[in-house]
């Protein structure tokens, strides 16, 4: 089933939808995805996880901090030897 709403947008975000073929679609599956978020965070407070705004703030920027440090270089020798370790080759380097 489904139902028809109108809401209003800003700008940025009415001109980013507009750039969709089906903007229906977009915006369900754009709640969709914050709906299995909420979910997500709920479940994890049920088992005794203390979640806050600022501790997932924080833990995003540090997320973002490691990801930054990653270079061409680091992800194509991690590439290799997730390649060597498949294979049974690994050769440890001290």
């Amino acid at each position: 089933m489904t139902k028809k709403i109108a809401i209003s947008v800003p700008d940025d975000v009415a001109e980013r939808l507009a750039r969709e073929p089906n903007v229906s679609a977009f915006v369900a599956e754009s709640v969709r995805r914050v709906m299995a978020g909420e979910r997500t965070r709920q479940a994890l407070r049920n088992v005794g996880f203390a979640l806050t705004d600022a501790g997932l703030a924080e833990a995003g920027r540090k997320l973002d901090e490691a990801q930054a440090k990653i270079t061409p270089e680091l992800r194509a020798e991690a590439a290799a030897l997730l390649s060597e370790s498949s294979r049974g080759r690994l050769a440890i380097h001290g």
